[in-house]
């Protein structure tokens, strides 16, 4: 049975906005895994001194909602500061496309998760934090927590893959239990990275796999 698509949905599936990658990307963010579902990637140009997401781009793997909803975002963020961004939620990304089916309401949730974090990202990496928190294992869990273990399908942390984290002066040690010449390795090892590497204090992410 069909879901019950609306225009709008079927408009930005079928004529995605923003849609490619980013080379000169100032931030991005992925949230989601390929390996598990849904998937999204957003790539971001700031203007350094008005904060305005001037150019804004995405990749996405998935279904029609997942698609419709990653363009939608990137339209609702574009001309906007990074303020103003960090506002659109899930429930304006719905409205503006007239409504997506229940059962693939989470997409248009994964696509502003991603938002979020590509501006979170961007503070850090360009000293915007209020509060400069030093970066802790327990934060470097956290940003974990939100990296697919693409065999599980659930967080790495969560999976137990990631075996220990060690922090210090500027360096991150990640230990992971995979084989080095798993068909998965790289791609976790470039998640884990990207999602450590923007932290304003650190210089250096180190992956290693320990599984035999």
């Amino acid at each position: 049975m069909a879901l019950p698509y609306s225009e709008k949905v079927l408009d930005h599936f079928l004529h995605p906005h923003n849609v490619g990658k980013m080379k000169d990307a100032d931030a991005l963010a992925t949230e989601g895994s390929p390996a598990c579902g849904d998937m999204v990637k957003l790539y971001l140009k700031v203007d350094e001194k008005s904060r305005v997401i001037q150019d804004i781009k995405f990749e996405s793997y998935g279904c029609a909602s997942n698609i419709a909803t990653g363009s939608v975002i990137t339209e609702l963020a574009k001309g906007k500061t990074l303020d103003e961004a960090k506002k659109i939620n899930w429930k304006a990304a719905n409205e503006e496309l007239g409504g997506l089916p229940s059962v693939k309401v989470h997409c248009a949730v994964l696509a502003v998760d991603a938002l979020r974090t590509a501006i979170e990202n961007y503070e850090h990496s360009h000293g915007l934090n209020k509060e400069k928190i030093p970066t802790t294992e327990d934060i470097v869990m956290k940003r974990l927590s939100r990296v697919i273990n693409p065999i599980a399908g659930l967080d790495v942390v969560k999976t137990g893959l990631v075996k220990e984290v060690r922090v210090g002066q500027g360096d991150v040690t990640v230990w992971v239990d995979l084989p080095e010449d798993h068909q998965f390795a790289n791609n976790l090892r470039s998640e884990i990275i990207e999602r450590i590497e923007p932290l304003w204090d650190v210089q250096r992410v180190t992956v290693t796999f320990t599984g035999a």
